[in-house]
């Protein structure tokens, strides 16, 4: 009768423990609802990452264009024209926001 008994406690133990990890791996800190919103944010970083990218090729093509071994004249004028803020008599000037 005695190893019954510590059987049943035993039994009962390991059952209270595997209820006690259950319940945290479904509402824990760490558990599944942690999960869900790691996979969001990593989803939003990815999107950004991927938007930051995209800048990055722009700029890219756009340094290429000002190299000397392939200066692009057209580029070069509109560079020099932006910045020194010259614009000839007869030209029509329009700014476009970046």
């Amino acid at each position: 009768m005695p190893s019954r008994r510590l059987d049943l406690s035993v039994s009962l133990v390991c059952l209270a423990l595997l209820g006690y990890f259950a319940w945290h791996a479904y509402k824990g800190p760490r558990g599944y609802g942690y999960q869900h919103g790691l996979e969001s944010k990593a989803a939003l970083l990815q999107d950004e990452f991927d938007t930051e990218q995209r800048a990055r090729v722009r700029l890219e093509h756009k340094v290429a264009l000002l190299r000397p071994e392939s200066l692009d004249p057209d580029m070069l004028d509109e560079m020099a024209r932006s910045l020194l803020e010259v614009a000839a008599p007869n030209e029509l000037v329009t700014f476009q926001k970046p």
